[in-house]
């Protein structure tokens, strides 16, 4: 399959759905953690997609592209370590949190194996 536009990668539309739904999710954290912690998770993961957009504009030239994508695949990591600061402390539960966890590990899973098999 040729992909013609960076919206047919399920990478990016995985990584957008759960950078959405993180946003969601901060939103709901105490007004001193919104800008802090909320803003920290916030970045990390709404650049996973960015940078997985940035590397498809950049298509052309293999190497340039797979970088970009390998700094998603780090965000997606970053984004793991702001979803054990935000349980840790208490704001979301255990349940949430590991909703949250098994599904940027599977996007980080996926995101690794697209590196790998490019």
């Amino acid at each position: 399959m040729i992909v013609k536009k960076y919206e047919d990668l399920e990478i990016y539309r995985k990584s957008y759905e759960l950078a959405m739904n993180v946003h969601e999710m901060t939103l709901k954290l105490p007004k001193y953690e919104l800008y802090e912690e909320g803003g920290q998770i916030r970045r990390a993961s709404k650049s996973i997609a960015a940078n997985i957009v940035e590397g498809f504009g950049r298509r052309r030239h293999k190497k340039e592209f797979i970088k970009f994508v390998t700094y998603a695949y780090a965000s997606c990591l970053e984004t793991k370590v702001h979803l054990n600061f935000i349980y840790d402390s208490g704001y979301i539960t255990k349940k949430k949190f590991d909703q949250y966890f098994k599904e940027y590990d599977s996007l980080g899973r996926k995101i690794y194996n697209f590196i790998e098999n490019f």
